[in-house]
């Protein structure tokens, strides 16, 4: 697979392991049957020590990916993103400013607020947000290393619910676009690549799936056929039939 480029460094992988339901078997099965080579985390896990516990599972070549989960405003991310860059050891930043407790929604003026601040840090910032073009290029203006639309709601698995909205994102945009929030299915990681993202971040579909290590791979082979059939160049869509074969020339009685 063609490589994947992100605030200055190269990635084989285009899925990533989002923040969420931890655990061992996730951890490894995200490293080793998905390929994740970046793996979110809450810094808010810290306060039960979990975090600490988490670290200890990644192997010292994963990207470690801290976000701002819990704050509500700009000021609230800033200071989190830099207790997170002192824990990790790690200049990547995703940031999320969410007040809306009921979807999780998140807040595009506070994040773009947040990102201009820390990208002026030298932190490698990857703002998740609604996706809106105007605010998309508010964050690339103010400094934003990729573009992080939701598909929907976290942890709700209903897939590409924003699709068309994040296909505009994908077409106007210089920056790479991951998809993240709402994936639920590998056939919509797959979609997803599809349109041109440049990767996506899964947890939810894979923790709570029946068999976790299956579910990986398949989120592995699926991101890699999106990937491919976007660089092949889909088939055009037509609003009619048309023949695969000749009409004319047919046996007759």
């Amino acid at each position: 697979m063609d490589k994947f480029v992100l605030g200055g460094h190269e990635f084989t992988s285009r899925f990533i392991l989002g923040s969420g339901k931890y655990s061992l078997e996730l951890i490894k099965a995200a490293v080793e049957q998905a390929g994740a080579e970046i793996i979110t985390l809450a810094l808010r896990r810290a306060n039960g020590g979990d975090l600490e516990n988490i670290l200890d599972y990644l192997p010292e070549n994963i990207v470690k990916l801290p976000n701002t989960s819990g704050a509500r405003t700009a000021e609230e991310a800033v200071r989190i993103a830099r207790l997170a860059r002192e824990l990790c050891q790690s200049d990547f930043i995703k940031i999320e400013v969410i007040k809306d407790s009921k979807y999780l929604l998140p807040d595009n003026y506070e994040t773009a607020k947040a990102t201009e601040v820390l990208a002026k840090e030298g932190f490698v910032v990857m703002p998740y947000m609604y996706p809106d073009l105007q605010a998309a290029r508010d964050m690339a203006n103010a400094g934003a290393a990729c573009i992080m639309p939701l598909g929907a709601p976290i942890g709700s698995n209903k897939g590409l619910v924003t699709g068309d909205f994040i296909q505009i994102l994908v077409d106007e945009m210089n920056l790479p676009i991951i998809v993240d929030a709402g994936i639920g299915k590998p056939s919509q990681a797959c979609q997803a690549m599809e349109m041109g993202a440049s990767a996506v971040m899964v947890n939810t579909a894979i923790s709570t799936a029946g068999d976790i290590p299956q579910m990986a791979a398949a989120f592995r082979e699926a991101v890699s056929a999106g990937r491919k059939a976007y660089l092949s160049g889909l088939g055009r869509v037509s609003e009619f039939g048309n023949a695969s074969s000749p009409l004319t020339g047919f046996l007759r009685d």
